[in-house]
């Protein structure tokens, strides 16, 4: 009967088969292809199509060099159009800025080379410096200004009279590039960034519900927790950074470009809370403090219950309005609630009622804070929003200043020994190779291993060189008409679009299709000079090499006291948080100290130690961060405790001054000398609130701003904490 039974199960699939119904585990499989290989392919094909729309209409138009049209798709082309949106808008203004600084520097230097040169060199300096400066799709229009100026500039440097004529037709040509990059991204099958957003909006709630979730209930090790908050900085940096990319393609994202900006702040800030209250909870088993454990268990695990996600896949706006619902309820019982249970321990337990204090405050503003980003997650799908009520939120990113000055110095100093060789030697293809020095510059400037990039760089432009001779020498002449050269040029740009779009293998790629272009790209008059292209190709292999050795030996990124300037950066975030005005400090403190982490990850290998001290930091310089900006918001409100005792605003001054100095200088003194700050602002305080015990809004002023000061004490005794580690 079995046999019976497999033999018509497996005649009914034939038949399903036959009658052009498909088996499931089919269907399957090219559904994971869609979403996995297949979004590759396709962006394999929308670029070389591009491309090659972009060569026959500047070939159609007769313009001078339609190879820089083919190049400009290469260098524009992303996988979604907002992206490509973007970088068209910042490669249009940084077209224009560079095309007027080649006619500018053009117009003073006019027949001096060796001036020229050296204002060219300066002015990609200034460029690469400010796109490291001005990251994200500014990035790009800094480094298009500065290498669109050598690009027009360094082949009529001995011919001032054709700079003019020279910028007006590149800039026609780029324009072409950007026009057919932006029409078949946007037309062919398009990759919407606000899809793309709300897919990652909804995938990262629900990672940080069941992280939450697993916080409360006490599940998570140290070390896992370090390891998902470091990886929340990428999440969040990444988030903002498709946010101002996605506006440009959808009117709708346009529209509520602030509140996905608001919802991004929030959920910082509900990270920030949740870290703090899980500190807590980890000094309080370290303490021993089981009555305090004891006592709140009740709350986190109902707490647990109410941020349970039931659908593990998706989160919709009537999902979040349930879990605002359950969290307004218990946020209204909770001050109540947390009363009564703090009265047998006022009588039983004195000694805990400051842990129980702190954590029942570090609570109660972890639930606000996620009501508040929950009740803007939920408005994204309504027409009310309450985000839009708030006053306007800016991400603001930091860059150290000693990182913009190495990079100036490292562009300066390849660009510079590459034309002066030129300019000493006569070189014949040594303009060339300056071109392919600023493109390397440019390119790799914010790359986390520049030298990296710039060696696979190199041997993308080698095989660039060979392939290009193989073509010139070999094909070209035997083909005739656009749609042959479109069939041999194919194979050759999609196979280095492939090898571009893989993250181990970008530097390869991109190496080889954009001097590919620039070497062996056809023009309307193709020339036959198979020993002007080696030694072009010659040229621009020694200018990545150049690059390399430059990267590696001029103030490389790497360096250990350039990550320590950017570590001092990240802990001088503290004074930011103690001196600031407090008007959108908050906003302003969380999302530069992301921004500082962000470039730390990118420098610092990953699981190393350094990585694991600067993530310290980070996550200790956001706990108390956050402590010190409460306790003087908490302490602004109450302006009356002045009069109370005379005591009570010096004392918070200075421990705000004596942190502030703890985290520019830390080691062991310092440490004392903050918890003794703090250990004597506590008294005054305490003093203070037993003066103001019988006022009930004024008590429990004061007992916040002690909560504050109490967990910024438990921060600072922490064992794990990296204030006197070498």
């Amino acid at each position: 009967m079995k046999r019976q039974h497999a033999i018509k199960q497996v005649s009914s699939d034939a038949v399903g088969w036959h009658a052009g119904v498909p088996p499931r585990a089919i269907v399957d499989a090219a559904t994971e292809w869609t979403t996995t290989d297949g979004l590759v392919w396709l962006h394999l094909f929308k670029t070389v199509t591009a491309a090659l729309l972009a060569l026959g209409i500047a070939m159609l138009l007769e313009l001078q060099q339609p190879r820089t049209a083919m190049t400009t798709v290469f260098v524009l082309m992303q996988p979604f159009s907002g992206m490509v949106l973007a970088k068209s808008f910042y490669r249009i203004v940084g077209t224009f800025v560079g095309m007027l600084a080649a006619l500018s520097l053009g117009a003073l230097f006019a027949q001096q080379p060796e001036l020229y040169m050296v204002g060219i060199t300066v002015w990609m300096g200034v460029c690469v410096a400010a796109a490291v400066r001005y990251r994200h799709f500014r990035w790009y229009g800094f480094v298009l200004a500065g290498y669109t100026a050598a690009l027009i500039g360094i082949p009529t440097v001995t011919e001032p009279n054709g700079l003019f004529l020279a910028a007006l037709t590149r800039a026609a040509e780029v324009a072409i590039g950007i026009v057919c990059s932006a029409a078949v991204s946007a037309l062919i099958v398009p990759r919407r960034s606000s899809l793309a957003l709300q897919n990652a909006l909804q995938s990262r709630h629900l990672n940080f519900s069941a992280f939450a979730v697993k916080v409360l209930d006490g599940a998570v090790e140290r070390g896992a927790s370090e390891r998902y908050f470091a990886d929340l900085v990428d999440e969040v940096v990444g988030f903002e950074a498709t946010r101002a990319f996605a506006a440009f393609e959808d009117p709708g994202m346009r529209s509520r470009s602030q509140v996905l900006a608001r919802l991004n702040h929030e959920f910082m800030d509900v990270c920030a809370r949740l870290h703090a209250l899980h500190q807590l909870r980890k000094r309080l088993r370290g303490n021993g403090s089981i009555q305090v454990e004891q006592a709140t268990a009740s709350y986190f695990r109902e707490l647990s219950q109410l941020l349970t996600t039931h659908n593990e896949r998706r989160f919709d706006s009537s999902d979040a309005a349930r879990v605002a619902i359950g969290l307004k309820t218990f946020q209204s019982t909770l001050p109540a609630r947390m009363r009564a249970t703090r009265r047998p321990l006022e009588s039983g337990e004195p000694r805990c009622l400051p842990d129980f204090d702190t954590a029942g405050e570090l609570l109660y503003r972890f639930v606000v804070e996620f009501i508040r980003y929950i009740d803007t997650y939920a408005s994204l799908e309504t027409n009310h929003n309450p985000a839009r009520e708030r006053p306007a939120v800016r991400y603001v990113s930091r860059t150290n200043a000693f990182v913009v000055a190495c990079t100036f110095a490292r562009t300066a100093a390849v660009v510079g020994a590459v034309s002066a060789f030129w300019i000493a030697t006569n070189w014949p293809s040594g303009g060339m190779a300056v071109i392919g020095a600023a493109l390397a510059c440019a390119l790799t400037s914010a790359a986390p291993n520049p030298v990296k990039l710039a060696l696979q760089m190199t041997v993308g432009a080698a095989c660039a060189t060979v392939a290009g001779y193989l073509v010139t020498c070999y094909v070209y002449p035997v083909i005739d008409g656009f749609p042959l050269l479109c069939a041999m040029l194919v194979p050759l740009l999609a196979a280095g679009t492939w090898f571009a779009s893989r993250a181990k293998t970008a530097g390869y790629g991109v190496g080889f299709t954009v001097f590919f272009c620039l070497l062996a790209a056809p023009d309307n008059v193709v020339v036959y000079a198979p020993a002007l292209l080696i030694n072009n190709g010659i040229a621009i292999v020694v200018s990545m090499l150049a690059t390399a050795v430059g990267a590696a030996i001029v103030f490389p990124v790497q360096m250990p006291w350039l990550t320590a300037r950017i570590e001092g950066d990240l802990r001088s975030q503290i004074t930011l948080a103690c001196t600031g005005p407090l008007t959108g400090l908050a906003q302003r403190f969380q999302s530069s100290t992301h921004d500082l982490m962000h470039q730390l990850r990118m420098l610092l290998p990953k699981r190393s130690r350094r990585h694991r001290r600067a993530l310290r930091w980070m996550l200790v310089t956001l706990e108390v961060g956050h402590a010190v900006i409460d306790l003087r918001s908490e302490a602004d409100r109450a302006t009356y405790a002045r009069y109370l005792h005379a005591r009570w605003q010096p004392s918070l001054d200075r421990v705000t001054r004596d942190l502030a100095e703890l985290f520019e200088r830390p080691d062991k003194a310092h440490a004392d000398k903050a918890q003794i700050s703090v250990r004597a602002a506590m008294r005054v305080v305490q003093q203070s609130l037993e003066a103001v015990h019988t006022n009930r809004d004024r008590r429990h002023d004061q007992q916040r701003i002690l909560s504050c000061l109490h967990f910024i004490r438990t921060a600072l005794l922490d064992k794990d904490a990296p204030f006197d580690a070498r």
